[in-house]
């Protein structure tokens, strides 16, 4: 028998792109897509608008002969606000989508496996809601006062300073493990500080998933289908390293 290689968490987000494009995913991957681009094509036209009225009011306030600056200063604009904007959009998407998240990683797990979840009809999908977007919420919760703990650094002089990148760069890797990797996870109801202990377990795994999504979501467009690819990776991640240990949730540690 041949002697699978160990893969690494580059190897688990890569494999989200191939999982896309499965015709039984499809689906799944096109509905929260789909959220995603109109909310975002949405509020990227109205603040379009906005720049358009901050431009003429900036244009009425400098001599003509500066108004040449608008042919770098437009570009830099869009640039920027398509950059924020993506940010914004991931944290604010996690939670329009998570609903959705939950299916298409169930949808991936019985790809991977053959084997339903068993999960209900979409009766039980709209009863669970509630308990679906709690979870948003532990996250949310665990997310913050770390995340304001980090950003403090950027105001420390010199060694926060210099050290303040590095970290939130690690803690961004860290949350979209969590973030992603919870979906199957949630599947199978594993509590959060149990899933925790997991994704700390296989730490090696865990950050370099965690860093490929963070460098992903960095580059507008492209970060459109990160959420997906993130999903279906996770859910490779999980079928190989954890699903076996939480087949039984009744028995999974405490």
């Amino acid at each position: 028998m041949a002697i699978q290689p160990v893969k690494s968490g580059v190897n688990y987000f890569l494999d989200g792109f191939k999982l896309i494009k499965q015709p039984g995913l499809r689906t799944f991957v096109f509905i929260p897509l789909m959220v995603n681009l109109i909310l975002f094509s949405t509020a990227i036209y109205f603040a379009v608008g906005k720049l358009d009225d901050l431009f003429g009011w900036m244009n009425s306030q400098i001599p003509e002969y500066l108004t040449w600056l608008n042919f770098f200063l437009w570009p830099l604009a869009i640039i920027s606000l398509l950059v924020v904007m993506s940010f914004v959009f991931s944290s604010v998407m996690n939670w329009i989508a998570a609903p959705f998240n939950g299916l298409l990683a169930e949808k991936v797990e019985m790809h991977l496996t053959g084997k339903s979840l068993n999960s209900g009809t979409t009766i039980d999908l709209i009863k669970d809601l509630p308990r679906i977007l709690g979870r948003e919420w532990i996250k949310l919760k665990y997310y913050l006062p770390r995340a304001l703990i980090f950003l403090v650094l950027f105001i420390v002089p010199v060694v926060g300073q210099t050290a303040a990148p590095i970290l939130w760069f690690l803690f961004s890797a860290w949350m979209m493990a969590i973030q992603y990797c919870d979906f199957p996870f949630d599947n199978h109801k594993v509590p959060f500080n149990d899933m925790k202990f997991a994704l700390s377990q296989t730490k090696g795994t865990s950050y370099t998933f965690g860093a490929t999504v963070t460098l992903f979501s960095m580059i507008p467009i492209v970060n459109f289908i990160v959420m997906p690819v993130a999903i279906c990776g996770a859910t490779a991640m999980w079928v190989d390293k954890y699903r076996e240990a939480y087949k039984h949730p009744e028995i999974a540690p405490e």
